[in-house]
């Protein structure tokens, strides 16, 4: 269903498409042990030395913000890592894994594990790129997202997953508040599920630094 969806999007024609876990799941070691144990990708992972991790900026109904380590992590998950790092390691499916997502902040920090388990995975070969467009209070994922309020900012690029989603962060946070050009809503929303401490707690366990230069190539 997934490739049959990618065929009439267009994607097929092309490129070649590659489903991560359609042939199972394997475990990255993780560094962080605080909450989840391990990271569930899709096994296809295997076969590729090197990332280009191409996020959308944006707001999420339950991360607060979703960037490149969101993406990086909640994105390379497989389907059941998904739902290890919703609920902070919550492991017990006979009791439901998805009645176990309170532990908003065990959560955040298990998205920014999992993203360095990626980072570790693959070394220095990672591009991490934030497309700062649509800036929704919504997912991609949201079946009704809200519209956006706020006029698309740029693309950032960088090899620090950290400075990047930084750097996004503090130019939503810049942006003075006009009639077509709101960011409050956004921020709203980053701050009332905690967005900010994915960043802050990647940088803790040493995934990059929220420092920064920002750099036009215009």
């Amino acid at each position: 269903e997934h490739l049959k969806a990618a065929r009439e999007h267009g994607f097929l024609d092309i490129a070649d498409v590659d489903i991560m876990d359609g042939a199972g799941e394997i475990k990255l070691p993780v560094r962080d042990t605080t909450h989840i144990k391990y990271n569930l990708v899709g096994a296809n992972l295997a076969n590729y030395d090197f990332l280009i991790n191409l996020a959308h900026f944006k707001g999420h109904a339950m991360a607060g913000l979703g960037g490149v380590l969101k993406n990086q992590s909640i994105g390379i998950a497989s389907a059941n890592g998904k739902a290890y790092i919703h609920t902070a390691g919550y492991t017990d499916k006979l009791k439901g894994m998805w009645s176990h997502t309170g532990d908003q902040d065990g959560f955040l920090e298990s998205m920014a594990a999992a993203a360095q388990s990626v980072a570790d995975h693959f070394g220095d070969n990672i591009l991490y790129i934030d497309v700062m467009n649509n800036l929704s209070v919504d997912c991609d994922c949201d079946s009704h997202p809200h519209d956006p309020e706020m006029k698309d900012i740029g693309i950032l690029a960088s090899t620090d997953p950290v400075a990047l989603d930084e750097a996004c962060l503090e130019l939503v946070y810049g942006v003075k508040p006009t009639e077509g050009n709101d960011n409050r809503p956004l921020i709203e929303r980053i701050q009332s599920r905690h967005g900010n401490h994915t960043i802050d707690h990647a940088e803790k366990i040493g995934l990059g630094s929220k420092e920064y230069k920002i750099v036009m190539i215009d």
